[in-house]
């Protein structure tokens, strides 16, 4: 509970901290457009999914990217990939964390921890993983906010690197990371994860082309 109140002054404190930086001229890092990620990632191709017009409403004024990849070398599961990136997040257009979304899409939370990613010149960053269930059907879901080249897995972390990074460097974007992947009859959560380890490691590296550091 302590935690809990905590945090909640943390983000109050820096929400005020927020609005005063607000007036500032805000810097936009020039970066590539999403619609630009390689379609193509070793054996795996993607292809992009439309998101409905409801979705976009809910989302807001953001850069998106849905796209499902599959492995063309080996019978595996298709992975989807979602990234939402909002250039200014001053207005109140933020991330939505998937963990109130997808219980709305009939989704329902099994099993959640953090776990940690690593890349090449980079220390390690937590990740939430979730497994998720839907009738007789189960998905691995890892996702992390990503901004300035951190990655971020607590809602309230990400809060308060915006206000920080919004006074420090008068910027304010950001972006939200999902990866999701059925899991297959017989297979564990972490087998799941073993398994699309490759993929997510293909992205890691490109991520910085796409959200500015």
């Amino acid at each position: 509970m302590t935690a809990r109140f905590v945090a909640a002054g943390l983000l109050i404190a820096s929400t005020a901290i927020f609005m005063q930086a607000h007036n500032r001229q805000e810097v936009f890092p020039r970066r590539q457009d999403l619609q630009g990620f390689p379609a193509t990632l070793g054996p795996w191709l993607g292809t992009d999914t439309p998101i409905d017009k409801d979705a976009l409403e809910v989302l807001g004024k953001g850069e998106f990217l849905l796209r499902v990849y599959q492995n063309q070398e080996q019978a595996q599961p298709v992975v989807d990939l979602f990234i939402a990136y909002y250039r200014s997040q001053r207005t109140g257009e933020t991330p939505h964390s998937p963990q109130h979304c997808l219980p709305g899409s009939g989704w329902a939370p099994i099993g959640n921890t953090r776990i940690r990613l690593s890349m090449p010149g980079h220390e390690p960053f937590p990740v939430n993983r979730y497994v998720i269930s839907k009738q007789d059907a189960r998905q691995i879901v890892l996702y992390w906010f990503w901004a300035h080249n951190r990655g971020v897995a607590s809602e309230y972390w990400n809060k308060y690197y915006l206000v920080a990074d919004s006074i420090k460097m008068n910027r304010s974007d950001g972006a939200l990371i999902r990866i999701t992947s059925p899991i297959q009859p017989g297979e564990t959560a972490d087998a799941a994860q073993q398994r699309i380890s490759p993929f997510v490691n293909s992205i890691l590296p490109l991520l910085d082309d796409y959200i500015p550091r």
